[in-house]
């Protein structure tokens, strides 16, 4: 969650990204490109022949056979973060963009081919987290009254829905393949944790309860695991998923238990921030990232 000012510093990280796959069953990654800049975010389109991320507040399609890399246009919608999807049909892709006005995020969709973005949250900040499998509602967090909860609102625009009240913050809303619930992570408890509840906000469920910070959860398309990227608790703030750390990505079962730790890396912001999974079940896509020597 960051202004137009801080959205630029971040931009300006003196990093090279890697962008990898692993395999979810055997833990094997490949780096399939790496760039002397900041790229954030992977989302895999449903064919499984390419990445969409974002890079200096613009939006990439990755070509993963050819390595071709091309920008979507987003008129002027040129000051997108890292929350970003596709809809379903990948027909469309919504963003959260920092407007010229004010600096803050609200959440707009342009065709995928790229086009004139139409706006959907007025007010502001939002930022887009998830959208429904039936394509008709959006799910972000947003700030109201000083309070970060989890909202909904129809992709046509609308009224929004508050969905969490819980004092702290509530960000990372995911539908679950069926649309039956919504994933979260919440500080509710003290540390960052994940947690469930029905798509209408009814029946919040803690789904992790350990010593680390755990964000941004996303279910498989099977509907069975859930990938989420860890902080150690005494590494960060709670309410804070910074870069340039050492962290993981973790699955477990979306029936909760024991997680798996599948990744070890040096990353945080931008590795994991929106659903990375293949369509086929198999991978996850994120970035890792090394820092560049300064010269002195």
């Amino acid at each position: 969650m960051n202004t137009l000012k801080e959205i630029s510093k971040i931009e300006d990280r003196n990093v090279i990204s890697f962008l990898e796959t692993v395999d979810v069953h055997t833990g094997k990654r490949i780096i399939v490109a790496q760039f002397d800049s900041l790229i954030e975010a992977p989302n895999w389109t449903r064919d499984g022949k390419r990445l969409i991320y974002n890079s200096l507040g613009r939006i990439y399609s990755f070509d993963i056979a050819t390595k071709e890399v091309v920008v979507i246009d987003s008129d002027y919608a040129h000051h997108c973060n890292n929350d970003h999807v596709l809809s379903p049909d990948n027909s469309h892709i919504a963003v959260s963009h920092h407007t010229q006005e004010d600096g803050q995020s609200r959440i707009y969709i342009f065709p995928m081919e790229g086009g004139n973005p139409r706006l959907i949250t007025p007010m502001a900040p939002s930022y887009l987290h998830g959208w429904s499998p039936d394509g008709k509602t959006l799910a972000y967090c947003a700030e109201r009254n000083g309070q970060y909860d989890i909202y909904t609102i129809p992709v046509d625009g609308g009224v929004e829905v508050r969905l969490t009240d819980s004092p702290g913050l509530d960000d990372g809303p995911e539908y679950s393949p069926d649309g039956k619930y919504i994933w979260f992570n919440s500080v509710r408890t003290g540390l960052m944790q994940v947690w469930r509840m029905n798509a209408d906000g009814s029946g919040p469920l803690q789904m992790t309860c350990d010593d680390s910070n755990n964000w941004f959860p996303y279910v498989s398309p099977d509907g069975e695991t859930v990938a989420y990227i860890s902080y150690q608790a005494g590494d960060v703030d709670p309410g804070d998923h910074p870069p340039n750390k050492n962290v993981e990505i973790r699955v477990m079962s979306s029936a909760g238990g024991e997680f798996r730790t599948l990744v070890q890396l040096f990353g945080g912001q931008g590795t994991l921030n929106v659903n990375s999974w293949s369509p086929d079940g198999k991978q996850l896509a994120f970035v890792s990232y090394q820092l560049k020597e300064r010269n002195t």
